[in-house]
């Protein structure tokens, strides 16, 4: 049966409802610039009728109406675009942290005219040319010495920048790592509110959008990806492995060592096991730091060092307008000090490694001469060894060169004797832990006689006469004891490569000519400083280039490819992200008009429903006191 005041509860209810709808209208305007809302949408439905079948049912014609109920509040997302955006984010985070270290390391390239290194080495050069034409006066000697420090100068002050921007992207990796662990806590946070008021059958509409906003700022940093099949364990994985399952958010570590160079590690707090990401801008910092600015600080690193090296080389055979001699142009400043290279690498008190960064032949070599031999030089490389092999029509400029392309850690020439010179090279990831330290030749073996016989640097082939670094005085399987070596240098060449104090101190020993049988040479002989001016446009070894110009023409080209790489990446991830943001904006945002086109509605519906509850109460009015007797 029907009660008489169900009119009432009809009424109540419409009022209820279109108020609810109002609020949530309202809410949704005053958010309408809040990042990450999402618009909130009342879902109203027809309260339950009275008389549902059955026997007992009054035999009145149809169901009879209770009203209008809200039966949620829900906000308005479409889950396959929202991860779709945390799957993209992460290439968009990777490209805007690289594009501002790619533009700041052009400018450390950027130099124009004679202020560029390159100028300042041309007029290195060109001040011994200077002095091989007056080798008897003094002026030129103090030239030679302005030009080379001011070019020493030039080579600081790039080392500078580029360990400038590493230790600035270390920086940025502590802060960053500092961010992701706050949102994780975060975001483990919140799956717990959210639990408990779902628990309750309440929608906790914004701080769901609190989280997947979280969600998002993550994705830009880490590569993540988001588990919400279960309904009650919200997860979010990185790199494969779970980062936030429900009210627990895993931490990381930084952990410095001297292996990384004092840098830090990336580390998983609870197994110490290392961090490793695939994009985001962390990826980004991380790659920067250990990869690209460290190889382009090892480039500067092995010129510098190869310029040392040749430099010195001729400087220390000739004789200044003093007669003094064995003088070193350059300082050079060994990793070690034990002759044979020796080196405590694990620091437990014994020698275990052997640090050589150069090994001469001791026979003299012609470049054109067939070699008549047959074999495989196996030389240490990135991640191995790789094998050059030579053939009894090869030259010895044949093997030279197929040495220099075969990807070794571990180039050649014939240096000025024309005895073979071998040298290593910076090695692959020397900043990661267990990174091979650069300028060290870790392994040379010869299965022929090349090597073993013919250029005089190893005593005997196969594996039983193989140098390898990774044991003390390695050098003892080196040809004759006469054989020229040089122990690993300091690291960073760059950063620390100064003019011999003393030259500077007497000018006079800045040498400019050789000498015969032991005898100083004359005061007008500028051979040697011809020789050092001729290292301008020779064939030296810096890596796979042939000369000093085409290392500056390559430095100049690659710091300028990544830079229109990066720039061209940074635009494209721009507007796919823009695309989808937009996308999703359209779905979710707040439309300010169609709130309030909802409002009015709702508006109507409220009034409509208080005008109903004072028309049935007018009735009832009318039933309880004006009827009677």
């Amino acid at each position: 049966m029907t009660s008489t005041f169900q009119g009432i509860e009809i009424g109540k209810r419409g009022v209820i409802a279109h108020q609810q709808a109002l609020n949530t209208t309202g809410h949704n305007l005053s958010n309408a610039s809040t990042e990450g809302y999402s618009r909130q949408r009342v879902e109203i439905s027809a309260f339950d009728p009275i008389y549902l079948p059955g026997l007992n049912r009054e035999e009145t014609p149809g169901q009879i109406g209770q009203g209008t109920i809200i039966e949620r509040i829900e906000r308005v997302r479409d889950q396959l675009l929202d991860r779709r955006i945390v799957a993209q984010a992460g290439g968009e985070g990777y490209w805007t942290a690289r594009d501002p270290y790619i533009r700041m390391m052009e400018q450390a390239y950027l130099e124009v005219g004679g202020n560029s290194i390159r100028g300042k080495m041309d007029a290195f050069w060109d001040a011994w040319q200077e002095l091989s034409i007056y080798p008897a006066d003094t002026p030129p000697r103090t030239a030679v010495l302005e030009r080379g420090k001011t070019l020493v100068d030039g080579i600081h002050e790039r080392y500078k920048s580029l360990k400038g921007l590493q230790d600035m992207a270390e920086e940025d990796i502590r802060l960053t790592v500092s961010k992701v662990n706050g949102l994780s806590r975060e975001i483990a946070g919140l799956n717990g509110d959210i639990q408990r008021i779902k628990a309750q059958g309440d929608n906790p509409n914004d701080l769901l959008d609190r989280r997947d906003l979280l969600v998002d700022r993550l994705s830009s940093i880490i590569d993540v990806t988001v588990d919400n099949r279960d309904p009650d364990e919200f997860m979010v994985h990185t790199a494969g492995f779970i980062l936030v399952q429900g009210g627990i958010g895993r931490q990381f570590d930084l952990v410095q060592g001297t292996e990384t160079q004092g840098y830090s590690r990336i580390t998983w707090r609870d197994t110490g096991d290392e961090a490793l990401f695939r994009d985001g801008s962390l990826a980004a910092l991380v790659e920067l730091r250990d990869h690209t600015i460290q190889e382009e600080i090892q480039n500067l690193d092995s010129m510098t060092m190869n310029f040392i090296d040749l430099v010195n080389e001729v400087h220390r055979s000739a004789y200044g307008i003093n007669g003094a001699t064995g003088i070193d142009f350059f300082t050079e400043h060994p990793f070690v000090t034990n002759v044979n290279g020796n080196y405590d690498r694990d620091g437990d008190g014994a020698y275990d490694s052997s640090y050589i960064f150069r090994i001469n032949g001791t026979n003299a070599l012609e470049e054109r001469e067939q070699v008549g031999l047959e074999g495989v030089i196996t030389l240490s490389a990135a991640g191995g060894n790789v094998e050059v092999s030579y053939y009894p029509t090869d030259t010895v400029g044949d093997i030279v060169n197929r040495i220099n392309n075969s990807g070794a850690e571990v180039t050649a020439r014939l240096n000025r004797d024309g005895r073979l010179s071998l040298k290593g090279t910076p090695a692959e990831g020397a900043i990661l832990p267990g990174g091979n330290p650069d300028f060290v030749i870790r392994h040379i073996e010869d299965s022929g006689r090349f090597l073993a016989g013919y250029a005089g640097v190893l005593n005997a082939p196969g594996p039983e006469g193989a140098y390898d670094w990774g044991g003390p005085d390695a050098v003892a399987v080196l040809a004759g004891g006469a054989v020229d070596r040089a122990p690993a240098p300091t690291a960073h060449p760059s950063g620390w490569i100064e003019v011999n104090p003393a030259l500077i101190r007497d000018p006079g020993s800045v040498a400019s000519g050789f000498g015969e049988n032991g005898r100083a040479a004359n005061p007008g002989n500028g051979d040697a400083a011809m020789a050092i001016a001729a290292i301008r446009n020779t064939e030296v070894m810096v890596g796979s280039l042939g000369t000093f110009d085409d290392y500056f023409a390559d430095a100049v080209g690659r710091v300028g490819m990544l830079g229109a790489q990066s720039r061209d990446s940074l635009e494209t991830q721009n507007l796919i992200m823009k695309q989808l943001k937009d996308l999703r904006e359209s779905i979710s945002g707040v439309n300010v008009d169609e709130e309030l086109s909802n409002m009015i509605k709702y508006q109507h519906g409220y009034a409509a429903a208080a005008r109903f509850i004072t028309t049935v109460n007018s009735m009832l009015d009318t039933i309880i006191n004006r009827m009677g007797v």
